[in-house]
Formats: structure tokens, C-alpha cells, sequence
């Protein structure tokens, strides 16, 4: 794709209630609209909200799990339009469950991904996925990660490789459960999340689009400051802690290719020399 393209991350709370999670999603979907977005990236588990709990989730009181081709789905491509909506659901698949991503537009879906590295936790809930793709959509070739993928680079590098030149990473990211700070811009978490944000992003030299949960789930409070980030690392618009749409407005092929006209870090690595564990 050519041009230039306005992208939207947005910051919500989203619940249990499935209805009610495809009914903000509509709202947030036609907010992006009036802002002129081609792409709206919404936080990880915006079908069914996220986990309670993270050191033991209730079995008896889990995000509901949804088929793969679930109406909720559905009604959501139905919703796109012309957008291309990255949104994360709570996938039931042969008995399993699966922290799950799908990148959709009016036409059906474009890109299906399911969550690879997972906290503690949440391993006691979600099957591990095992693949890392980008895929072409109609604002260029996009990869997707869900919360925790990226405090791993080889995740996001990954998908660099495969030509992604937008990663949008999807997350339902809280304050920190202990040694939690009176404010969130104050909280660990919070440093870190900004922290990766802008690593990844500067050192694939791609453009990074991070979504993520406001509002509270059980013992939970989650961090918003969803982004649009720039090839160089640079922060083109942020929410804060509260629910709101970031929308950036940048040429995505000529950006990264200025950011990679002296130093272009995909090329000049040296893979001979990395190893896959230590000696």
C-alpha cells in the first residue's frame, strides 16, 4: 500500500458480556471512522474481557470462549466496513482454549494469530499457539502479537522478517500486582509497557500500533496508554489511563524507509553468529 494512512489504538474496558463487548466495539469502530482511519487496532480479549485473576483464575469465572467463526465475529467484519479491525477474543477450538487475535474488514477475515509466549498465570488458562506470520491486509503486510509477546524481541523480529511493516500488538496489560504505585503513570508496569512500545518498534524500524484494557477486572487494573509508534521509536500519539482513541497520520512505506536509509537494522544483522542457546 501507498499513501499515507491514519491509524487508531484504542483504549477500553471491555466485560463478560458478549453483546455488550460488540456493541462498544461498533461505537469505538465508528469513532475510527470519523477520524478517518484505514486500520483500528482494539486491546487484547475485547470479545468476553480478560482473566480476574493472574496468580489463580477461577476456573468457574472465565472470559467466555467463542468458535473461531463465531456470530461475534461475524458481526463484527459486518461492522468494519472499509477498516481493518485488529481485535483479541477468547478462542474455543477442539476443547482448548487459546488467547486469540483476528485482523478483519468488511470483506472476512484477513489474519488469524493466537498468543505464543504466556505469564504464569494465564498458562494455567490458554493454550500455548505455536506460529508467527505477518499477512498481507489492504493497509500493507501486518503481524499481530498479543500482550506479553513483547517483552520477547525474537517475537516481534519475527515478524519483521516476514515483511510486516505494521505490527499491531493487542493487550489487556495491568499495573503491577505487587508493589503496585499510588499512580499509574508511576506504576513498573506502566514504565515498562512505554518501554517496549518503543523498543520494538525502533529496532525492526517498523510502525508499532499498541492497544490495550482501561478499567478494572477482579484484582486487575489495566495501564491503558494505548499508541501509535513511529520506525524510529518515537510516540506519534498516545492515550492516557482512561478510555480514548490514538490517531497518527503517517506514510508507512516512506517512514520506514527513512528510518532504515543509513541504518537498516533487518539487514545488517549477523544471524551466523547468534545462537539459539547458550553453550
Amino acid at each position: 500500500m501507498a499513501g499515507r494512512l491514519r491509524i487508531a489504538a484504542a483504549a477500553a474496558h471491555f466485560g463478560r458480556d458478549l453483546p455488550r463487548s460488540v456493541e462498544r466495539i461498533g461505537m469505538i469502530i465508528n469513532a475510527a471512522r470519523k477520524a478517518r482511519a484505514g486500520l483500528l487496532v482494539l486491546p487484547d480479549a475485547a470479545l468476553g474481557g480478560y482473566l480476574a485473576d493472574l496468580r489463580s483464575p477461577d476456573p468457574d469465572a472465565l472470559p467466555p470462549a467463542i468458535a473461531p467463526d463465531a456470530l461475534e465475529i461475524r458481526r463484527v467484519i459486518g461492522l468494519a466496513g472499509e477498516i481493518v479491525v485488529c481485535f483479541g477474543y477468547t478462542e474455543r477450538a477442539g476443547g482448548r482454549r487459546w488467547n486469540s487475535a483476528v485482523c478483519v474488514s468488511g470483506d472476512g477475515v484477513l489474519g488469524r494469530y493466537r498468543k505464543v509466549h504466556q505469564p504464569p498465570g494465564e498458562a494455567l488458562v490458554y493454550t500455548a499457539g505455536d506460529r508467527l506470520a505477518a499477512f498481507d491486509t489492504p493497509v500493507g503486510r501486518l503481524g499481530m502479537l498479543i500482550d506479553y509477546d513483547k517483552t520477547f524481541p525474537e517475537a516481534a523480529r519475527t515478524l519483521a522478517l516476514g515483511g510486516a511493516r505494521i505490527i499491531a500488538c493487542l493487550s489487556a496489560w495491568p499495573a503491577s500486582i505487587t508493589g503496585r504505585a499510588e499512580r499509574l503513570t508511576q506504576d513498573r508496569q506502566s514504565r515498562l509497557f512505554d518501554l517496549y512500545d518503543s523498543a520494538r518498534a525502533a529496532e525492526n524500524q517498523v510502525v508499532w500500533v499498541s492497544a490495550n484494557q482501561t478499567g478494572t477486572t477482579g484484582g486487575l487494573r489495566f495501564l491503558g496508554q494505548s499508541k501509535v509508534v513511529g520506525p524510529g521509536g518515537d510516540v506519534l500519539a498516545r492515550t492516557g489511563a482512561k478510555a480514548g482513541l490514538a490517531v497518527a497520520e503517517l506514510d508507512v512505506d516512506a517512514d520506514i524507509e527513512r528510518a532504515r536509509l543509513v541504518l537498516h537494522h533487518l539487514a545488517e544483522r549477523r544471524p551466523d553468529l547468534y545462537l539459539e542457546k547458550a553453550e
